[in-house]
């Protein structure tokens, strides 16, 4: 009897942690590697996460902020050459994000990140 309790609270328990997997999966936070080379830093900021350019031609540059979890994020993307903000999103599968920049949800722009 007690075989059995155990092996139902071992179940119990695994089942339980793979249930949890999904709330730590993909998170945004790190270092990406953008399209065009550069190394873009994001990190918690408030209640938010911050993108920040930390290489290339306009490194110190914000371009972004997100909020979200379980690798689909939805915030403002900066382009960094004009400094114009556009509705952003990002989804995270392992090491890739896909980052995309929308004009009225019509004209958007999709890039694809590698983390670091």
């Amino acid at each position: 009897m007690n075989r059995i309790k155990t092996c139902t609270a071992i179940t119990t328990a695994f089942l339980l942690f793979m249930m949890a997997v999904p709330a730590f999966a993909d998170p945004i936070e790190g270092s990406w590697k953008t399209q065009s080379g550069e190394t873009a830093a994001i990190a918690k900021c408030g209640g938010s996460y911050c993108i920040k350019l930390k290489t290339g031609k306009y490194a110190g540059k914000s371009i972004g902020k997100m909020n979200g979890a379980n690798g689909k994020y939805k915030g403002t993307v900066i382009k960094p050459s004009t400094g114009k903000k556009y509705s952003g999103s990002a989804s995270i599968s392992g090491t890739t994000m896909k980052m995309k920049g929308c004009v009225a949800l019509v004209l958007c722009e999709t890039q694809t990140w590698k983390r670091l």
